[in-house]
Parts: C-alpha cells; structure tokens; sequence
C-alpha cells in the first residue's frame, strides 16, 4: 500500500492519552497524517451516538479512517504503520516481524496491565487493596528485570533502529516514569533507565510527548473510610389551605424529624476496670527519650505494665514472600498504620520493615487494652487478617527481651538489617 498524500486519519482521544500517543508517534516515523478531534471532551464526546457507532463500548481511542472506524490503541498503531508501504517500524524480516509483534504482546500484557493494576487504585479508579497492589507490583518488577536484560546488549527492542515496538513500550512505560517510579526504583534497571530517557528524547517522540519528568512522589494509598451517609430528608408537609392550624403541624413534624441526638454508645474498653498502666504516660516517656534507651524507656515500660489491664502481641506478615518492592512495602505498613488511628487511645505499635534485599519481612509487636485484640480492631481494620497474632508471654524472657529489641528497633534485628521502623503512638 502506498501512503496517498492526500488522505488524511481523524484520532479521536484527548491529548495526553498515552495510548492515542501511540499511533501519533508511528504516524510523525511514517509521514501519515493523523489529526486529533477538535474539541474531543473526556465523559461527554465518546458518549455520544456517533462515537457509539465507531466503538459500541465507547473507548478511547478511536481512528476515523476513510474505510471505516478502528479502534483498540494497537490496532491503531498497526494500522497507521502499515500506511506506508515496506515501512521500517515493522522490521526488514520475517523473524524481526515475529520479534516486534512479541514485544508489543510484552508491553501490553506484562507492563501496561501491570502498570495499571498499581497505580489506578491509587488514583482512585480502581478499588484499592494492597495484597492486589503487591501482586502486580511484583509482577511489574519481574517483567523490568527482563527487559532490562534484554536492553543490556540491545539498542533497540528489535533490529538497529525504532520500531512499533519500542513505540509501544515507550508508551506504556510512560505513565510508570511520570506518575509512579521513583528515581530510587529506576535505578535498579539501568539499562531500561537508559532506553526510556533515550527514547522519549527522539524529535519524533518529543513532537507528542513533549518534555517528560520522572515521578518525584508515589500517589498515597485512598482513604479506606466509609462515606457518611446522608442525612434522611425531612418529611414533605402538605398544607391545607385556609386553615390557621397549620402552623402548629409544621411544628409538631419538626419536632418529630429533629429528634435529639442519641448518646453515643462507649467502647467496651472504657468499661473495663481501672489500671495502673497510663497509656498516655507510656507514650510521652518513648518520645521524650534520647538517651539511655534501655535503661530509661524500656525500664519505665516494664514498670508501667500491667498485664490484668493490658495485653502484648507480636504480628508477623502472612506474605513477605511477596514484598520484593522496598517502598511499596513501606507503603503497605504506612496505610495499616492510618487505618489503626481508631485504636490511637488504646493501643501503642512499633512496626519493623526487615532486610537490606527483597523480599522484606514486616514484623511488628503490640499493645492493646485489655486481655485480647479489641473486637472493634479485628472489625473494622481489614489489615489484621493479614497477619498472624501471637500473645506474648511475658513469663518468658526470650519474648520479653523481642519486645524489647522491637520496642528499641535495635540493629540488626534477628541477625537482619533494618529497613525502617514504624511507631504507632
């Protein structure tokens, strides 16, 4: 096919989509003239009955060719490439053919859905759980650890020169790079590192791109709380014309609608008897103390206890086989850490992130009111499931002395190195 001078394809995408960058990128390499929509708004344009007609499930995006509409941002990809007869951006080969369709598989399957799977919960697109974001973050990890290894000898996904391929990857590496990965992660891939920054500055790609800049923050993890809900509406009154009464009914409904509000129930731990072990002052000793740890902190804990009013648990993560991503698994503690703000009056918790390489182990040692781990924690904090509990007792001194190296978040911990360590005061 011969590419007609004269012809000329309509995207229609918003600007920054990284998939409509795709078939922008191939078109600037092939000479093809794709134009984006004018005025294309997201929510409103591909609503619309005539975008239905070219994508009956309204994606984004869509090519408008003279020969009917093509849609899913590959296939468009594809299709503006082909435009040119024996183009280059599809190798010069059946075998560098085979290698390009292979990678572009790649980009979708390993990096594009994993990419996704990470970051649009953070971004609130997606329901946030976080044994869901350490698998495809690990997954994510697996699939850069093999490019970076293919790029180590290589150039080029394919061949000695840019094809569709490496048009693809770039794309969907391009919101890893701006929204999520931190120079701190990239570093570990050098040679991917190296091919992106190098890519993404070719005058073809930077036509579309423009300037690219690397995340500088991982978006936070979504609040987890339940929205409130509305207050009831107010009854409607019917008013009965001329009658003086009315008044007075209105009255009464108010009254009835505005009833006082009903105390709020105590937490079952305010029931408990009195103890000697004054949380608050426990709290203020840790934090005011500098110097002389063991001797001043960890002394003044253990005669401040009391074990007929409070209890000690260790907690060790179900799957630290699964923590192979350092601030993912900094985040992970982070987030169980916000979630446990509703125990902040009757608990205290030193969480220790564990190893100097993946996977990192996350441990953790407990104080809570009361005999057991409160009902309303176990309820309401999703994050308890994913660890296993264990009492401490304190009759044995090999658990006490745990405690107090967790307490302490003395180095190295169980013959490891700290990573970091979380207080929960």
């Amino acid at each position: 096919m011969v590419c007609d001078p004269l012809r000329f394809e309509v995207l229609h995408s918003w600007k920054t989509n990284k998939n409509a960058f795709k078939a922008l990128i191939a078109a600037e390499y092939s000479g093809v003239q794709v134009e984006l929509a004018e005025n294309f708004e997201m929510g409103i344009s591909h609503k619309t009955p005539e975008f239905l007609k070219m994508n009956p499930i309204g994606k984004v995006p869509v090519l408008e060719t003279p020969d009917g509409p093509v849609f899913e941002s590959n296939a468009i990809a594809r299709y503006v490439t082909r435009l040119k007869a024996d183009n280059p951006l599809y190798g010069s080969s059946l075998i560098e053919y085979a290698h390009i369709e292979q990678w572009i598989d790649f980009a979708s399957m390993e990096v594009d859905a994993n990419i996704a799977r990470w970051l649009y919960p953070r971004l609130g697109y997606m329901p946030y759980l976080a044994v869901a974001e350490e698998v495809a973050a690990s997954s994510f990890k697996r699939a850069l650890g093999a490019l970076n290894t293919h790029l180590a000898s290589n150039t080029y996904l394919v061949g000695h020169s840019v094809t569709l391929a490496d048009i693809i990857m770039i794309c969907n590496l391009y919101h890893g790079f701006s929204l999520l990965l931190l120079k701190s992660y990239t570093s570990e891939f050098p040679h991917v590192e190296r091919y992106f920054w190098t890519m993404v500055n070719q005058p073809n790609f930077r036509k579309v791109l423009g300037e690219v800049k690397q995340a500088d923050s991982v978006p936070p993890v979504p609040s987890q709380k339940k929205p409130a809900k509305e207050p009831a509406k107010p009854k409607e009154v019917k008013k009965e014309p001329k009658q003086e009464p009315v008044k007075p009914k209105v009255q009464e409904v108010v009254e009835e609608e505005e009833e006082a509000p009903k105390p709020k129930p105590k937490n079952p731990l305010d029931l408990l008897p009195p103890s000697k072990m004054i949380l608050d002052e426990w709290k203020r000793l840790y934090s005011n103390t500098k110097t002389n740890f063991r001797e001043v902190a960890i002394k003044g804990f253990w005669d401040m206890y009391d074990p007929e009013g409070y209890s000690l648990w260790f907690c060790d993560y179900k799957y630290n086989d699964e923590n192979t991503v350092s601030f993912v698994t900094l985040n992970k503690v982070s987030g169980f850490l916000q979630r446990m703000d509703l125990a902040r009056k009757y608990a205290f918790g030193k969480m220790l992130v564990i190893g100097s390489d993946p996977p990192f182990k996350v441990k953790g040692v407990w104080l809570f009111r009361g005999l057991e781990i409160p009902k309303f924690v176990l309820d309401e904090v999703y994050d308890m499931e994913l660890y296993d509990w264990a009492k401490v007792d304190i009759s044995d001194e090999a658990q006490k002395e745990r405690v107090n190296t967790m307490i302490e978040d003395q180095e190295p911990f169980e013959g490891e190195a700290l990573l970091d360590a979380k207080c929960f005061k």
